[in-house]
């Protein structure tokens, strides 16, 4: 058995693949209008959207999770400044913000950010030497 891909579940496609495209994910032309679209990620991990309608034309009594979010997706960039960057187009974008980038004690730049959708999703960058 191998992990295939990941789901998120959203209100709004457009807006959603908007927010991924954003962190350089890339979907098909028109896809903002579709109810299901995926993109291949490193390594051969699918991420995977669909809207609420979609999941109720198999699963009519499905809601969504109340709560904070209990996933993270975490976003390597490739220097501190890329954090930053990515942060500030995100938030420009209308992103939610959860914390600013900051120098962490672990040894990396780190942001924290939400999707459309409430998702938790990280930006983070090795600062020096460190390793991610």
């Amino acid at each position: 058995m191998a992990l295939d891909a990941f789901g998120i579940h959203v209100e709004d496609m457009a807006r959603a693949l908007d927010f991924y495209r954003r962190l350089g994910l890339e979907f098909p032309e028109g896809a903002e209008s579709e109810g299901h679209v995926e993109t291949e990620l490193a390594g051969g991990l699918r991420l995977m959207f669909d809207t609420i309608e979609v999941v109720r034309s198999f699963d009519p009594d499905w809601s969504p999770p109340v709560g904070s979010p209990r996933v993270v997706f975490a976003f390597s960039c490739a220097s501190p400044a890329e954090v930053d960057a990515t942060y500030e187009r995100l938030v420009a974008g209308g992103a939610d913000s959860d914390k600013p980038p900051w120098d962490a004690f672990w040894g990396q730049r780190y942001a924290t950010l939400r999707d459309p959708d409430g998702n938790g999703v990280a930006l983070f960058a090795a600062l020096g030497g460190a390793s991610t």
